[in-house]
């Protein structure tokens, strides 16, 4: 009875992070309008929440951009451990099963980037058979892994080949922002379709691999969570309110001396550009880039200690424990927030209402929707086992539909 109560303990706690992850997620994806331009330009929209614009736009680049996504990144790691482990202690061999799993979530992130260009499902899926590989190796051998990814190996190996071949680093081909296709009157429906999710695709590898270190920072926090969830951390962190202090004192401190180391720093030129232009970038702008990784990376983990700690005060703990259901449901809400975002910002549906709203505003009606999502989620549960797409995913997964409806 008490181990059950404490795996029930442990899910509840991911779940809830997992829901307050795609907050952050969220909102700031509705400060990008979803990297949906506005054909109306803001002259003709009056503004009713100017005077925080300033602190919305401050709020969403110091406390969110880059922070949320790494802890859902995270907790797809800690969700692969998750469920290899339950496969193995029940004697089933899952591999197979969960290479199947990443190809259906590789199609449902294909599918999304019709909404959403940057969409991360598919590159999620990729880096899920990756991980898959990674699994049979030692937890000296993925920390080691991790570790050089968020040094900046993949950059060294860039600009070493950079070097050695003596011409500057191409970019992917279609590396502009998706546009809505060609316009050619002759041109079919679907070539269109298929023009603009090629451009789509290409833009987001271009950003995840060579603009940004995004996609390796991802595979990295990917293997951590893995490394985690073998300590099986979650599984008595109610246990270890002192560690959970402990854990978000030390985070703070490398947060904070990753700050004032990266303030030694003077401005240093974009890594990529020099690279673009044959040039080889210098030792400080590398080893800038590498702090500026840490110190992202190091700050989501204090967000993420932060809500562990809150979430084992009584009071507060209830009122984090709503965040559960959306965060079980939490690839039908991420899926759910890209086509309201495509609906809200894109000029084919409501964007020439809101393509004009400023950061206070889409910061406001972000969290409008979120709480509209998580009242939905908890009354949906209460009927259901899964969200709509976790149980597609799953049925998928298992080749048989799964039950659906809470027995009365």
């Amino acid at each position: 009875m008490k181990e059950n109560t404490t795996l029930n303990r442990r899910i509840t706690v991911i779940d809830a992070l997992r829901g307050f992850a795609l907050l952050g997620v969220l909102l700031v994806h509705m400060n990008q309008h979803y990297s949906y331009g506005s054909a109306e330009p803001y002259g003709l929209h009056e503004p009713f929440l100017a005077n925080w614009n300033e602190g919305a736009t401050w709020f969403v680049r110091t406390m969110l951009s880059g922070k949320f996504i790494n802890i859902f990144a995270f907790l797809f790691g800690m969700s692969f451990f998750i469920q290899m482990d339950r496969a193995a202690q029940k004697g089933v061999h899952f591999e197979g099963r969960f290479l199947w799993r990443m190809v259906v979530l590789f199609g449902i992130g294909i599918i999304g980037n019709c909404f959403y260009s940057q969409d991360i499902l598919s590159i999620y899926a990729f880096f899920g058979v990756i991980l898959l590989c990674l699994n049979r190796f030692k937890n000296w051998v993925l920390i080691l892994i991790a570790i050089l990814l968020l040094a900046g190996a993949p950059r060294l190996v860039m600009v070493g080949y950079n070097e050695l071949v003596g011409s500057p680093i191409q970019e992917i081909a279609f590396v502009d922002a998706p546009t809505a296709g060609p316009r050619n009157t002759e041109t079919s429906y679907m070539e269109s379709l298929n023009h603009t999710m090629t451009r789509a695709n290409a833009w987001k590898l271009n950003f995840q691999f060579v603009k940004a270190t995004r996609g390796y920072m991802t595979m990295a926090i990917f293997i951590l969570g893995l490394v985690v969830g073998r300590t099986r951390f979650f599984e008595n962190v109610h246990l270890k309110k002192r560690l959970n202090w402990i854990l978000l004192g030390t985070f703070t401190v490398f947060l904070c001396l990753c700050n004032f180391l990266i303030d030694l720093f003077p401005p240093q030129e974009n890594i990529w550009k020099v690279m673009q232009e044959g040039k080889i970038p210098s030792v400080a702008s590398m080893t800038l880039q590498t702090l500026s990784d840490l110190k992202l990376m190091f700050a989501s983990s204090v967000i993420t200690m932060a809500f562990i700690v809150l979430y084992q005060l009584k009071g507060v703990g209830k009122v984090l424990d709503w965040l559960a259901p959306y965060g079980r449901m939490g690839l039908t809400n991420y899926v759910c927030q890209n086509i309201i975002g495509a609906c809200l910002f894109a000029m084919w549906a409501w964007g020439a209402t809101f393509g004009p709203f400023q950061p206070a505003e889409s910061l406001l009606l972000g969290l409008i929707i979120y709480l509209l999502q998580v009242v939905i989620c908890k009354v949906w549960l209460n009927h259901f086992q899964y969200g709509p797409l976790e149980w597609l995913w799953r049925s998928l997964t298992y080749l048989n539909f799964q039950p659906f409806r809470k027995k009365k």
